[in-house]
């Protein structure tokens, strides 16, 4: 008999209809929250709405019993799709069941209804009603002691990309060479007011290598002893230091933003945003010790060089540059601690104003530009200063200004002009910045020049203005300068490129090895070491070649030093690692290994429960009895609450204002204040503090973290992606806030997608859009901390593309109102199953089960066993199941909202490590029933995590214990120690007037290159000696490599300062004697070996024009 027939003698339908309702009025009642027992029924059993009835009622009734609805066509194959078929429209028209399948239903309030098909274009594939899902689509709960009562889960299909799949983990990288942790990176909320952006590298005088790493940051300087890098700190530490080697700070200062090591003096200096310049000791007693210090300028100090004539350079805004004088220096640093006001006042009227010295009438051929970048080429006795896209190239010796050129190596003709006009170059400019303003005026020259430079001087405002606009070439911008052994300059650009120059200020090449911009550079012996925004670092010989490269920090790269036998790179976060000089090598490969064996030593299994929560508020503020309702904990054991929220405001208004505030980085409503205060105020009772949230339009997204493990809470960033119209507004979309956990990536994301029975496909759509967008962005807490949008170091594809941020992420955790529906099923059907609490068998009919078996959405997420009724359409504040829309739409009750999410594991079933280090199982997973403010029912997913995570601090000191006792290690680095045999051909020169004297260094090494460096020191008034050359004495080259049984002849030659103001500061008068220091290393040696060289200078006549030993 049909469904929907009648027997004879059968009463009229209307008594039939009004049967069937008083079935569904008297079933039992449905409680809130679902019976744990009510399991899924076997596959082989196939269960009916209409099984709990007994066997007379339709004899009672003298009705026939209706038949259950027709099985829906089999399912299509669930195999994952091609990349491109995203979309369900190629799927089969799903088959539109008989209108006799929906004849029992009929009466005056239920009117016979057939099933709507659905529309062509998405269809969705339908289950059979002969079976549940698939073993395989069941996961069973990770093993160990905290999941033995979790939930069975359903897994989506795997993705065949790597962009769905878990980011690849392990005790030690195998893609990079293992680094020494001098400070493990620290939580970006416990670095306000303390950020590092600068290192420096200095030894005491006398002690060969540098042994002391410095840092400048926000709250003054600190500096490591590198002897004591692989010991435990004696005294506890501040948060975000706990791991960090130990080191001493100065007192608190104001932020320091660039540091030089001075070894001459055994200084280190640093420049303060305030304009003030100070002077630390290089060996510090207990505190990093203040020596000296003055206000050098009205801005902040950018940059700081020492020349080779021991003058301090130093650069600030609007393109001044200020020479503070070395032998005022001396004499400061000779006097009594109790003078030092004396001394920081002998120093600050020391200073000669290169900007001043070079002007003429009030123009200057130097760009008006912050002087970012100082440079001092001790090979040619030059220094060079950059802006953000010119060089200025100065004589280190006279000050002069011998050359401005523009990052595309042409030399700017406000200068060219003058020495075109003037055959005699060098003492027009003489003239011209040295003599009296009123001599100035009477030359023929000036009146031209002036005009002509105040008419560049205009246009280059200009040109300024439009660059910081947005409208000049920004990818150019010079961000890294540094000098190589060979005499070559080389510069880093915001484009990536690394260009090289001579030493005249010629662009020779450029090279192009990565497209991030480039943040800093570093040369030692043979090899240049380039530092990227994205946190990579790569290698490149003096040639330009790339040797390698890898990913070091997750932030940009702000500073690198040499000290020791590492080379140490600061990255934006905070951290500081040291990468040994000889990597890549063999050496790393042995480390990597031995400390994979040691991993039980320094691993750490941490377990915690994560709450999280979500509801469609339709707009509503919620009672605090459902708000109690709905946030009840569980068990007191968990410690971070996450919240999502959807539609909290979705008025058309609203939604513009919120789109132009997202335009300007704005954001929040006083409906989402109104949330986070009620939601906090029940949290707070529990020791729970927010730390964390994001609105954008109607969705907010908030984290609470208990108060005793906000330590290991931080890095919170935040990001949106608008779904609505045109991807641009966000009545539909994400927010998702992203942090570390026991220093694991965690992020929730609180996505609304498409609504609409038919919309599958732009809900599919909608979340891969967020899947790959979703860009999260760094808050600025600071006036050093660097912030970027996107995740430094991201995960490559195959075709080199960036795989997307959340593609990089331990844990994923989708939760929200997705929209998913039911289909293939009626209103009543729908009711009459819900009734019966067979969500089991109504769980086939699910959307999103379905797009998830076969591929098209949440790739590789999982989903916990759910056993509460659909959460969506209810009539606002009618309570339970009765709450149903009942309007004249009657929308099918859907399961709309979900908590979806993705660990580390591969496989079900992986045990919690280091190479999986997020195991994540659901012990509850319930929706509140008590909640009726919403035509949406809130749910809550409670999370059991294994976090494993790497005790930094043992690990460093596993780290010095093989490099101090492994044989085979200690063989591969001796080369670090070695240098080639080098002969210097004398020891005491007499210099006589201007005659150039020659001495010569020879390389004996028939195999090794060998680096020289030259060093002076002057006696002066005070008796003491000054660090640097004698302004009387030229040595060229100062630097340079010696081939393999190579001879490099060097230069000295007497030069006094005529006409200068600096003649009695610098000894003009004093005996003309100098100590020169000559330094051998190797192309990779941290260890040198010094010759002395005594010069004199005497008057009178030369017999031969050169003289040569």
């Amino acid at each position: 008999m049909g469904h929907g027939s009648t027997s004879r003698g059968v009463k009229p339908r209307p008594r039939k209809s009004f049967l069937l309702h008083l079935l569904v009025r008297l079933s039992p009642p449905i409680s809130a929250m679902a019976d744990p027992g009510d399991t899924a029924t076997p596959a082989a059993v196939v269960s009916s709405p209409w099984d709990d009835v007994p066997d007379d009622f339709f004899l009672s009734a003298s009705i026939s019993p209706p038949t259950p609805p027709p099985a829906p066509a089999p399912i299509p194959s669930t195999s994952p799709p091609a990349p491109s078929a995203l979309r369900s429209a190629s799927l089969p028209v799903t088959s539109i069941p008989p209108a006799s399948a929906s004849a029992s239903f009929s009466g005056s309030l239920h009117r016979a209804i057939a099933p709507q098909p659905i529309h062509p274009s998405h269809s969705l594939p339908a289950f059979s009603a002969a079976s549940l899902p698939a073993v395989a689509d069941v996961c069973p709960p990770p093993p160990g002691p905290h999941h033995s009562n979790s939930l069975s889960e359903f897994a989506a299909s795997a993705s065949q990309s790597r962009v769905h799949r878990p980011p690849p983990r392990a005790a030690v990288r195998a893609d990079r060479p293992p680094p020494l942790e001098l400070r493990p990176r620290p939580p970006r909320e416990s670095q306000s007011g303390i950020a590092l952006c600068a290192l420096a590298c200095c030894a005491a005088p006398g002690a060969g290598a540098s042994t002391h790493l410095w840092a400048a940051g926000e709250a003054g300087v600190r500096v490591w002893d590198l002897a004591d890098a692989f010991r435990s700190p004696t005294s506890p530490r501040r948060w975000g230091d706990e791991a960090s080697a130990p080191f001493r700070e100065s007192r608190k200062t104001p932020p320091a933003i660039c540091l030089v090591a001075d070894p001459g003096r055994g200084l280190v200096w640093s420049g303060h945003t305030n304009g003030r310049i100070m002077g630390w000791g290089a060996d510090p007693g207990p505190e990093a010790g203040e020596r000296i210090g003055w206000d050098a300028h009205r801005g902040p100090v950018f940059a700081m060089v020492i020349s080779p004539y021991g003058d301090l350079w130093s650069g600030s805004e609007g393109g001044i540059i200020k020479v503070w004088n070395g032998q005022a220096i001396e004499k400061s640093l000779a006097l009594e601690r109790e003078e030092k006001c004396k001394a920081s006042l002998l120093v600050e009227r020391s200073f000669i104003d290169l900007w001043t010295m070079v002007s003429d009438g009030g123009a200057c051929p130097l760009p008006s530009v912050d002087v970012k970048l100082l440079l001092s080429d001790n090979s040619r006795s030059k220094v060079w200063s950059a802006g953000y896209l010119s060089f200025a190239l100065w004589d280190s010796r006279t000050k002069d200004l011998l050359k401005v050129v523009n990052v595309d190596g042409q030399v700017d003709t406000r200068f060219d002009v003058l020495s075109a006009q003037d055959p005699y170059g060098h003492e027009t400019k003489q003239n011209l910045f040295s003599s009296p303003k009123k001599e100035k005026a009477r030359s023929p020259v000036n009146f031209f020049q002036r005009s002509r430079n105040a008419l560049m001087g205009a246009a280059d405002a200009v040109r300024r203005v439009a660059a910081k606009a947005g409208f000049g070439d920004d990818t150019r911008r010079i961000e890294a300068l540094v000098m190589s052994m060979d005499g070559m300059i080389w510069t880093g650009s915001a484009n990536g490129s690394v260009a090289q120059w001579d030493g005249s200020g010629n662009r020779l090449q450029e090279f192009q090895h990565h497209s991030s911009s480039v943040q800093s550079i570093f040369n030692f012996g043979t090899r240049l070491w380039v530092g990227y925004m994205d946190g990579n670092i790569q290698l490149l010989d003096l040639d330009g070649n790339l040797l390698g490269g890898w990913i070091a920090h997750s932030s940009p790269i702000l500073s690198m030093a040499v000290g020791s036998s590492y080379i140490f790179t600061l990255a934006g976060h905070g951290g500081v690692r040291g990468w040994n000089l000889s990597s890549p090598g063999p050496a790393d490969s042995i480390l990597r290994s031995e400390l994979t064996e040691k991993e039980t030593s320094y691993k750490n299994i941490e377990y915690m429960k994560v709450l999280v929560c979500s509801w469609n508020v339709g707009q509503e503020k919620a009672s605090y009895e459902s708000l109690r309702a709905w946030l009840k904990f569980p068990t007191q054991e968990v410690g971070v609450v996450v919240v999502g929220l959807q539609e909290v405001e979705m008025g058309a208004g609203f939604l513009a204002m919120s789109a132009a505030k997202e335009t300007v980085g704005l954001e929040g409503s006083p409906n989402g204040e109104w949330w986070l205060d009620a939601i906090g105020q029940i949290l707070k009772g529990r020791s729970f503090e927010r730390v964390g949230s994001r609105q954008m339009a109607g969705l907010l997204t908030a984290v609470w973290v208990r108060t005793n493990l906000k330590h290991f809470v931080g890095d919170i960033d935040n990001a949106a992606v608008a779904c609505g119209l045109g991807r641009a507004i966000g009545n539909k979309g994400a927010v998702g806030l992203r942090m570390r956990i026991h220093d694991r990536s965690i992020c929730f994301i609180n996505c609304h997608l498409a609504a609409h029975m038919e919309a599958v496909s732009r809900r599919n759509e909608d979340f891969d859009h967020v899947f790959r967008t979703m860009t999260f962005a760094t808050p600025s807490s600071g006036l050093l901390t660097t912030s970027i949008s996107g995740s430094a170091g991201q995960l490559l594809q195959a075709n080199g593309s960036r795989m997307p941020e959340l593609s990089d992420t331990d844990m994923i955790v989708f939760l929200g109102d997705f929209n998913y529906r039911l289909y293939d099923i009626s209103y009543e059907e729908a009711m009459g199953l819900v009734s019966r609490r067979r969500f089991d068998w109504l769980r086939k009919n699910d959307q999103l089960r379905a797009e998830m078996r076969s591929g098209r959405v949440f790739q590789g997420l999982r989903e916990g066993d759910f056993q509460f009724p659909p959460t969506y359409k209810f009539e606002k504040h009618k309570t339970g199941l009765s709450g149903y829309d009942c309007s004249e739409k009657k929308r099918i009750p859907a399961w709309c909202d979900r908590v979806l999410y993705r660990d580390s594991q591969a496989s079900s079933g992986t045990e919690c490590s280091l190479d999986c280090p997020v195991v994540c199982s659901v012990s509850l997973y319930d929706s509140c029933m008590e909640a009726t403010d919403s035509d949406h029912k809130p749910v809550k997913c409670l999370f059991n995590l294994d976090v494993a995570r790497v005790d930094k601090q043992t690990m460093r000191q596993k780290y010095g214990e093989i490099m101090s006792s492994n044989k085979k290690v200690l063989h591969l680095l001796q080369g670090l120690k070695a240098f080639p045999e080098a002969n210097v051909s004398t020891n005491d020169i007499i210099l006589q007037d201007q005659t150039p004297y020659i001495f010569k260094l020879q390389n004996r090494s028939p195999e090794d290159r060998a680096c020289f460096e030259i060093t002076g020191q002057a006696p002066t008034s005070s008796g003491t000696d000054s660090a640097g050359f004698p302004t009387w004495l030229k040595v060229s080259p100062a630097a340079g490599i010696i081939c393999p049984g190579q001879t490099v002849e060097v230069t000295l030659q007497h030069g006094d300062l005529r006409g200068t103001s600096w003649n009695n500061l610098s000894g003009a008068n004093q005996e003309k004697a100098a100590q020169l220091s000559v330094k051998i290393t190797g192309v990779c040696s941290t260890v040198a070996k010094c010759y002395g060289v005594r010069v004199q200078c005497q008057k009178g006549p030369s017999t031969f024009p050169f003289k040569r030993f």
